[in-house]
């Protein structure tokens, strides 16, 4: 057996913030530096993705994303540098979280 531990962050209001889905769209529009790309990649449609950044911006009260329009050069998105910083510290502490349940779970002889 193994023990599989789920965290999310969320608003004072208990209102989800991050969780596991935000932050594989969030990774996938930093690798491809496109939320269209991204959503395609990750199955959803760009409505749906485009509504989970909006969500999450809004009870933030913070952008996630930079976006440029399209033309010439094309269009694009980056995440901002609060946006990177908020993933870095959500992902180390969900680590610390992760390693701190496998240790426990393997003392309670369960494992």
């Amino acid at each position: 057996m193994i023990i599989k531990v789920k965290v999310w962050l969320e608003d004072k209001k208990g209102e989800s913030l991050l969780g596991d889905g935000r932050l594989r769209l969030l990774r996938e529009i930093e690798r491809t530096g496109s939320l269209n790309a991204a959503a395609e990649e990750l199955g959803l449609s760009y409505r749906d993705a485009w509504g989970r950044i909006r969500k999450l911006e809004q009870r933030l009260g913070a952008p996630v994303l930079e976006r440029r329009i399209g033309g010439e050069g094309g269009g694009g998105s980056s995440l901002t540098p609060d946006a990177k910083k908020l993933l870095e510290k959500y992902e180390k502490i969900r680590g610390r979280i992760e390693k701190y349940a496998c240790a426990e779970f393997s003392r309670s002889g369960l494992a």
